[in-house]
């Protein structure tokens, strides 16, 4: 039996004919990674490879690493396997990375989303003979609002918060969704104050787009000056001593679990807003089509749901275990303690 082209095993996705790993959650020698997430992009390798924008995210949250950058659509071959990088539309410097070999053409999606959110490259579709793709949101359940009116919504309650003369606390995870959040605030409305581990990856970013001004959140900010504006802190923040200065406040979530009935009561937050970085239902379905793959396997998430439908219409889906976690990882607290350091 032909071995395939893309393979999963104890040490993540690997291309045997190139040696090559994709988003491996071991330490591996050679690793093309998808995006800045810290269950993608893990301590270890010896070899990054990533998209030039990803670079000095990785390297924020990595350290001191070899890891070389490419462009969006630029081919290089190793071991005679054409690899490529395309937007995958999940946060800013993502990928979908692009594998062939012998005519055969493989696509892993990484995470991704088909809306465009003004900050990540938008995601474009991938012709292939077989794509892996998320499925974090893969239950016909989930179907997101339009952004804008997402947006709308966040800063009428800030306006609302502020008129109360409340601060306005708003979680989001560190690296994409604060940016995110971030870029379509209006700052017409008062002050963005941000948590150190938000502001630490903004200013990464910060010179490859254009974001409203931001004040880092210190010991010597007061209640006072707090009052009527926004805090931008990872979800890591609730609850702790951090926050606790800042009453009265009143705080939010945007998170696509916050589609959950019953989510923002058991976050304990006052307003949850339905966002999220990975594709809806429908937008899964859209991406999948996109590509002409015949053969779909399916990671992280509702796999078995997902899976089970892409049979039903006459596709070759299956299944496979991974270390990724979707926007699960907005809820590790852990995780987002190390950032903070």
């Amino acid at each position: 039996m032909k071995t395939p082209l893309l393979v999963f095993n104890d040490n993540g996705i690997y291309c045997e004919v190139a040696n090559v790993y994709l988003d491996p959650w071991k330490p591996v020698d050679c690793a093309i990674i998808s995006h800045g997430h810290a269950d993608h992009s893990r301590y270890g390798h010896k070899k990054y490879i990533t998209h030039h924008t990803n670079v000095p995210i990785i390297k924020h949250r990595l350290g001191d690493i070899q890891v070389s950058g490419v462009n969006y659509n630029e081919s290089f071959v190793i071991n005679n396997v054409k690899f490529s990088l395309h937007p995958a539309g999940h946060i800013i410097g993502s990928s979908q990375i692009r594998v062939e070999y012998r005519g055969e053409v493989w696509v892993f999606s990484g995470d991704y989303k088909l809306e465009d959110d003004g900050v990540a490259v938008p995601f474009e579709p991938v012709k292939c003979h077989a794509f892996i793709t998320e499925c974090t949101f893969g239950l016909p359940a989930f179907r997101w609002t339009p952004q804008a009116e997402v947006f709308n919504d966040i800063n009428t309650w800030w306006a609302t918060n502020k008129e109360a003369n409340q601060t306005s606390i708003l979680f989001g995870y560190s690296l994409g969704k604060a940016q995110r959040l971030l870029k379509h605030l209006d700052p017409n409305i008062g002050k963005i104050y941000t948590h150190g581990a938000i502001e630490n990856m903004t200013e990464v970013i910060r010179p490859m787009m254009d974001f409203p001004e931001t004040t880092r959140i210190t010991r010597e900010t007061t209640k006072k000056e707090l009052l009527g504006n926004i805090v931008l802190a990872p979800p890591s923040a609730h609850g702790s001593t951090w926050i606790r200065k800042m009453v009265p406040y009143v705080t939010a979530s945007a998170s696509g679990w916050m589609a959950f009935r019953g989510a923002r009561r058991r976050r304990a937050v006052d307003r949850g807003f339905v966002m999220s970085d990975h594709c809806d239902w429908q937008e899964l379905l859209t991406a999948v089509e996109a590509t002409g793959a015949e053969k779909v396997i399916c990671t992280h998430g509702y796999t078995d749901v997902f899976s089970k439908y892409l049979r039903s219409l006459g596709l070759d889906a299956r299944t496979e275990n991974t270390q990724f976690e979707g926007e699960l990882n907005e809820l590790d607290t852990k995780r987002e303690k190390e950032v903070e350091a």
